[in-house]
């Protein structure tokens, strides 16, 4: 495949769309200095202009919460919409289906998601509608001063709160028992890995669960809590190295990589993701393995990040509906209506 010519002077800030880095960005963050839902978005902005996504392509969507003002804060020529507490997921299956030529990004929370939002969280994912849905999962509700959130640890003591008597929900074991066709965990504060973990997630045909632990600074960042930056780097245990190679991207392996050492997954779009194992000898296409996994981890206390599973076989939303390639949105009165030959046949068989 032919490489772009490597760029020079001004033309080198400059993406293969024509846009440079500031083309990406939103709104000053109103967010808490610190907060890892800062560290997101820079990461989404970092993504989409590396990948030379045009921003017009992509919808934005939120609910509410700290994480759903995220939206604002990057991809300012991007349409959007900030919806209901925990009705994101419905307002993004309609306007992906009115118009399946755009690529969808949703930001939640786990109070967001995992409590109000259980059960559309979970139709999205069984109807594997073509988005990224990333969960900046802090396990309190930070807007509204700091109570425990359904991600929130049994035993996690927080001020004027108690202590939490519930056992938490694991958003991607959600996922994935619900048939989500990708799924992954990462923590806000290994930045590389949220990065290569968006592109994959974005060039992903279907629908893309990113649960990223993004510690709340203000009310749940003691060095005990699960949620905090400390535990994060504590006990985050990465399943493997992840690289995102570009369509354009020659694909090179480093000599030293033995045989089975790397994964190869191909992409719908040309791209491919390079998975290269540590510790665990861990395959994210076996379901079962991923739901152990997930079990092992919970456990132990442990924070397992990377890829956990992807399914590039299931039919997205506009597949299992044969969706014509024009947007729904914009046909037309004639295009609509059934031709008088096919109306006559029809009323032949009624009648």
């Amino acid at each position: 495949m032919t490489q772009p010519l490597p760029m020079t002077g001004a033309a080198a800030n400059v993406n293969l769309a024509g846009l440079g880095k500031n083309d990406y960005k939103g709104n000053p963050t109103t967010l808490c200095q610190g907060c890892g839902h800062n560290s997101i978005s820079n990461q989404i902005i970092a993504a989409m202009y590396e990948m030379s996504v045009l921003p017009e392509n992509v919808i934005k969507f939120s609910g509410i919460g700290c994480s759903s003002k995220s939206p604002t804060y990057f991809m300012n020529r991007s349409f959007g919409f900030n919806s209901l507490h925990g009705r994101m997921p419905s307002i993004a299956t309609g306007a992906l289906f009115g118009d399946a030529t755009l690529k969808g990004i949703g930001v939640s929370g786990d109070g967001d998601t995992a409590s109000i939002g259980m059960g559309q969280f979970k139709h999205i994912m069984r109807r594997n509608v073509d988005m990224v849905y990333i969960i900046e999962n802090n396990g309190v509700y930070g807007l509204t001063k700091g109570q425990f959130s359904a991600t929130a640890e049994k035993g996690l003591a927080l001020k004027k709160q108690g202590t939490n008597p519930y056992m938490p929900v694991d958003i991607c074991m959600e996922a994935v028992i619900t048939n989500a066709t990708f799924v992954a965990r990462s923590f806000a504060g290994n930045p590389k890995q949220v990065k290569e973990l968006l592109k994959a997630a974005f060039a992903h045909k279907g629908i893309a669960v990113l649960d990223i632990i993004s510690p709340c600074v203000t009310f749940n960042n003691q060095s005990n809590a699960y949620h905090s930056y400390a535990w994060g780097k504590d006990h985050e245990e990465p399943l493997h190295d992840i690289t995102y190679i570009a369509p354009r991207s020659e694909i090179m392996l480093e000599e030293e990589m033995m045989e089975g050492e790397a994964r190869e997954v191909a992409m719908h779009d040309g791209s491919v993701i390079i998975l290269k194992n540590l510790d665990h000898d861990y395959d994210p296409t076996n379901r079962a393995e991923a739901i152990r996994i997930l079990s092992e981890a919970q456990q132990n206390d442990w924070i397992t990040t990377g890829l956990i599973y992807i399914n590039k076989d299931k039919p997205t939303l506009e597949e299992t509906y044969n969706l014509v390639d024009a947007p729904l949105n914009r046909l037309s009165e004639s295009d609509l209506r059934p031709a008088p030959a096919m109306l006559e046949k029809v009323n032949a068989l009624m009648f």
